[in-house]
């Protein structure tokens, strides 16, 4: 069994990475949440890596949601870059012997033209909120110490993942909540949104965390990987088979307030490389992921 150090575990990812891997026995991971600390103090980071020693480690840890990183840029950048290089710092001392996994975003691509799409690797980041900047520079400090320190370092870079449990400022999540109420006779059958014409790729929560773990296994050291369906699908494709779903009919009223411009109108990965590498595959329907964002929003 490999001591899986496991950062930002109370997190919507953390608890699926936790609750996924600890009970399934194709893994043979011992899940070990960090304890509850900032990571911008290294000293605290220092003192929780040296009583867990860990073999490998899964880094989750972050200040993820784009608009606060426009509202608290240095925060943003304390919290994602400088707490990573804490914890690498933390490693080195620990003489770490096994990989760490740092989960960047597809978000660090910035604008891809749709004749680039979809976008794989090779692709040049070219980040456009203070989050995605976040991200780009902690991947490149891990890759500096892969190539400078020896450590085994890998970097996902997953694209939207969506499941229960997730927060409701995110759009399924919220969109969700409102279809249900609708649903129960809570609330009149009118949906608001904002710009659901665009289009993402989504994956659920459980397969981004089964690809971490097919990377933390069978992943080539150094290497980037982006973590995708490889599918397209706009939010308005997903709003309408929620309702669907729920055998309801509802009037979309688009709000002023919401609709903030999108400079990306598509976007789709291609994880053909983590495919190869691994042989991860999506394995769950968009409908299971769907019934059970509702099922969440009904019972939370």
């Amino acid at each position: 069994m490999k001591r899986l150090l496991v950062t930002g575990a109370t997190g919507f990812v953390g608890q699926w990475v936790t609750r996924c891997l600890s009970t399934d026995a194709r893994h043979q991971f011992e899940v070990v949440p960090m304890p509850t600390l900032d990571i911008r103090n290294l000293e605290a980071v220092v003192d929780a890596v040296s009583e867990i020693r860990p073999n490998a480690v899964l880094h989750l840890a972050a200040q993820s949601f784009v608009p606060r990183s426009f509202e608290a840029p240095r925060e943003t950048l304390e919290i994602n870059l400088f707490g990573t290089l804490n914890l690498l710092q933390a490693l080195q001392r620990v003489a770490f012997p096994g990989r760490m996994l740092f989960v960047s975003s597809g978000d660090v691509f910035g604008r891809v033209p749709d004749a680039a799409l979809p976008v794989n690797e090779a692709w040049q980041a070219e980040p456009r909120n203070p989050y995605a900047v976040s991200k780009l520079a902690a991947e490149k400090l891990c890759l500096q110490w892969h190539h400078s320190e020896g450590m085994d370092v890998c970097i996902a870079r997953p694209f939207n993942h969506v499941g229960p449990g997730q927060d409701d400022r995110f759009v399924l999540p919220s969109l969700a909540r409102q279809v249900a109420e609708i649903s129960s006779g809570a609330r009149e059958p009118i949906v608001e949104a904002g710009d659901i014409d665009v289009s993402r790729d989504f994956t659920d929560v459980r397969d981004v965390v089964e690809a971490y773990a097919a990377i933390l296994t069978l992943g080539v050291s150094g290497r980037t990987y982006l973590i995708g369906s490889g599918r397209e699908r706009s939010i308005r494709e997903l709003l309408v088979r929620m309702c669907e779903l729920e055998g309801v009919e509802v009037k979309i009223h688009q709000d002023p307030r919401r609709m903030r411009p999108s400079e990306q109108r598509r976007m789709v990965a291609d994880p053909r490389l983590l495919y190869e590498d691994t042989g991860w595959r999506p394995q769950t329907p968009m409908d299971v992921t769907l019934r059970d964002i509702l099922d969440y929003a009904r019972k939370d």
